[in-house]
């Protein structure tokens, strides 16, 4: 707290204030946060996610300030990477990963063995490793390069002297 804060409070308790909320404020009350507001927002972002906070207070006529709220606050969004990213898995996204999980568990009750050794982890990542079979057919078509055509120039630089 300011020394400035400090002074105007203790002003404030000399002439009799006691309570030290805030008083009520002229004007007309915060209604840019609205329902129709969150779900338009949230609307373009999910068209756009590229879309900027600037962008969302313009097209809706409020301020920027409001834009972030709505978007950080209310619809829990964040930026990744210039996108906006919901901090919370949608209905959409978790039913993907258990469709994704379901397939992954079917092809281990396929085949256990060669399936586990197929699948490379690493740092909370997996990736599925596929070996294609190796043919000659794909390599007969490639015709070597002719001995007296040159791909590129060297240049023999030798060092100065001085």
């Amino acid at each position: 707290m300011s020394h400035t804060q400090v002074y105007e409070w203790t002003e404030k308790f000399k002439n009799g204030v006691t309570s030290v909320e805030d008083s009520p404020r002229l004007g007309p009350a915060f209604t840019t946060v609205t329902e129709d507001n969150i779900a338009t927002v949230e609307n373009m972002i999910r068209e756009n996610r590229h879309v900027t906070v600037k962008e969302v207070a313009s097209l809706l006529d409020i301020s920027v300030g409001t834009a972030h709220h709505i978007i950080h606050d209310e619809l829990k969004f964040r930026k990744v990477c210039a996108r906006w990213v919901p901090k919370q898995l949608t209905p959409e996204m978790k039913e993907r990963r258990v469709n994704a999980c379901q397939q992954l568990l079917c092809q281990y009750e396929a085949d256990s063995e060669a399936f586990l050794q197929s699948i490379i982890t690493g740092d909370e990542s997996w990736l599925h490793f596929y070996k294609p079979e190796k043919s000659d057919k794909a390599w007969s078509g490639v015709t070597p390069c002719p001995q007296n055509q040159r791909r590129c120039r060297c240049n023999n630089l030798q060092p100065k002297s001085c």
